[in-house]
């Protein structure tokens, strides 16, 4: 049989706005960068993915900028010609000629299998062997630092059944004005929501300990990231010290991390991310390694919008334990889209899309629109 060649890759830069500013423990985000990759083959499928970060190099060692760059000038020269429908051997082809650049390889990934799928006329779920489930638990960020203003939006989400988990995003402030405001929404709350929090790397041991004990207290349900990363030590003496399980996300990124952090017993809860993973294949094998070694899974993200987002959902949607739910709310932070049909979030839950491939299709009219170079003509398809 004759392979299916790889022929164009464009990787596109798209501007979002978001419905509102987001805070982070390192940065404050006013609008969201994706990077749209397409991928087209020479039997005339096209595959699609996403590469995106949250605050440009704020949060890692990777930018919107630079996974354009280096997929333009490294990556994609890797692929042309290859064959496209063997998934697996493309990736190894750029694990062998480029180190790193996670992200940048989630995106091409997402796009060899989206159009692998599509060849086949199955779900890119399928592709991965079948999804378990078809509506992912899907929480909300509190981001706003008012205190006031995170409860009434929570209320609000709550009664339309649209989240019954918040996320809220401290280590900007001092850890007393922190407790504070979780404590005060967690009050307010009840147990009608899971509160969590996401430190973001922000806090170091002792102080740690001394905030941790009070949200437990307070009934915190989760504690994301406290340390910063290479602090596996640190995070295995407080998953240790307290009751409320501790989540690693970003000292977990590849089955090696996974295999360390359980022997080290240094977490209760594994956040997983295609992008940080290097693709939903990729992020599987980091799933079973942690789901191994005794750790609750949870579905992460980079704030991705549709396409990535939607990415993952397969990917988790496969998933036998998936405990503690997804927090793939990207789409819902931005204002605007790229696709025709923008995913539904319905009881609770971010249902997975239907049709071949990913199930999504791009606005052609929107892509334009939003594109960084606009007036730029895109790659010949």
């Amino acid at each position: 049989m004759t392979p299916v060649r790889i022929t164009a890759i464009e990787a596109i830069l798209v501007d979002l706005p978001t419905i509102r500013a987001h805070q982070l423990a390192m940065t404050v985000m006013h609008r969201q960068t994706l990077v749209i990759v397409r991928l087209l083959a020479d039997d005339g499928i096209e595959g699609i993915g996403e590469a995106t970060t949250i605050g440009g190099l704020a949060y890692g060692d990777e930018s919107p900028e630079g996974m354009k760059l280096a997929i333009d000038t490294y990556l994609a020269p890797l692929l042309i010609g290859q064959d496209a429908s063997n998934v697996h051997a493309a990736m190894q082809r750029l694990e062998a000629g480029a180190r790193g650049n996670r992200c940048a390889k989630s995106a091409l990934e997402t796009a060899l299998l989206d159009a692998q799928a599509r060849r086949l006329d199955v779900s890119l779920a399928t592709l991965l062997g079948g999804a378990v489930r078809t509506r992912l638990p899907t929480l909300w960020t509190l981001a706003s630092g008012d205190t006031e203003r995170d409860i009434a939006e929570a209320e609000q989400l709550l009664a339309e059944r649209r989240h019954d988990t918040f996320k809220l995003k401290i280590g900007r402030r001092a850890i007393a004005d922190d407790v504070r405001h979780v404590t005060r929404i967690k009050t307010a709350l009840g147990d009608r929501a899971r509160v969590t929090v996401d430190v973001n790397q922000a806090w170091n041991e002792a102080d740690a300990a001394r905030a941790i004990a009070n949200l437990e207290a307070a009934g915190v349900d989760l504690i994301e990231q406290p340390l910063p990363r290479d602090d596996r030590a640190g995070l295995a003496r407080l998953a240790a010290r307290f009751v409320v399980p501790i989540m690693a996300d970003e000292a977990l990124c590849t089955p090696q991390d996974a295999f360390d952090l359980g022997c080290r017993g240094a977490a209760d809860v594994a956040a997983l991310k295609i992008a940080k993973s290097g693709g939903p294949y990729a992020v599987l094998r980091t799933a079973f390694v942690a789901d191994a070694a005794g750790m609750a899974l949870y579905g992460g993200t980079l704030l991705e919008g549709s396409v990535g987002s939607i990415a993952a959902a397969h990917a988790f949607s496969t998933l036998p334990r998936l405990a503690w739910g997804t927090e793939l709310f990207g789409p819902l932070l931005l204002t605007e889209d790229i696709v025709t049909e923008r995913p539904v979030y319905r009881e609770f839950c971010l249902e997975l899309p239907q049709g071949p491939g990913l199930g999504l299709t791009l606005d052609e009219d929107k892509l334009a629109h939003y594109r960084r170079d606009k007036g730029t003509a895109p790659a010949a398809r």
